[in-house]
């Protein structure tokens, strides 16, 4: 009889324990970012500054728990063909998955698009974070979506591996 109770004790620590956890990850650390604070920018071919989009319809979540977690998505208030061969362009870039509440970014049809051409990846802002990219996918019907992928120094940094001289200095932690 004791052992039951014990046995069903530690059934529902751990039942309370993933719940908690499973709550954190998709819900708890998110937090949604107002519209007028997301500034949409592209990286030009030519080296220059960002330069910011005129964009609509904007809804954006974040996380302080890791820089990586920035979604957002937009409508475009340009033709999309106007982009082509001003800015840099990412093809190998996939997006992250985000929350399934998140629902105006579907990293698996978004996927899709890219891989089928018909959206466009560009690089929209180099380290907006440390060792930390983003990346900002357009279709052809001007619908958007941003999200922050590991560039190389990042990946180097948080491997382990050596940066090197070609990434910026890692800021210090407090």
């Amino acid at each position: 009889m004791m052992g039951r109770i014990a046995g069903l004790g530690i059934l529902l620590c751990a039942v309370i324990a993933g719940g908690g956890l499973y709550y954190l990850q998709v819900y708890g650390y998110y937090r949604a970012v107002p519209a007028e604070q997301v500034v949409i920018r592209l990286t030009p071919l030519d080296g220059g500054a960002p330069q910011v989009l005129a964009v609509t319809e904007v809804q954006a979540i974040d996380a302080h728990s890791s820089p990586i977690r920035f979604r957002a998505c937009f409508t475009l208030a340009q033709a999309a063909t106007d982009l082509a061969g001003r800015f840099e362009t990412r093809a190998e870039a996939l997006p992250r998955l985000a929350p399934k509440w998140f629902d105006c970014f579907d990293a698996p049809a978004l996927t899709q698009a890219l891989q089928s051409g018909a959206a466009t990846a560009y690089l929209g802002e180099k380290n907006i974070a440390f060792g930390v990219d983003r990346i900002v996918a357009i279709d052809a019907q001007g619908r958007g979506f941003v999200w922050h992928d590991l560039n190389d120094c990042g990946d180097k940094a948080y491997d382990g591996t050596i940066v090197g001289e070609e990434c910026p200095r890692l800021p210090e932690t407090k």
